[in-house]
């Protein structure tokens, strides 16, 4: 039982990278954290279409990553 939560766990880790490097940056590197990211951050710009997908599969998949650690630190 644990052998399997630890594959599905290197699975959903693996699909987690992919995920985030499919995604596009937010901002122009440091001076833009610096100079106004924060923008980003708090919702000024609204993410249409293959962006909006992306984001809430990542969330999706981070959940389940998160919770799949935790049950597999549970249980070992």
């Amino acid at each position: 039982m644990v052998m399997f939560f630890e594959v599905l766990l290197v699975i959903f880790s693996i699909a987690l990278i992919a995920i985030v490097l499919l995604q596009k940056g937010k901002s122009a590197g440091l001076s833009g954290a610096i100079s106004g990211g924060a923008e980003h951050l708090f919702g000024k710009s609204k993410a249409r279409g293959m962006e909006l997908v992306l984001q809430r599969v990542t969330v999706g998949v981070a959940a389940a990553f998160f919770i799949l650690a935790i049950v597999v630190a549970v249980l070992k």
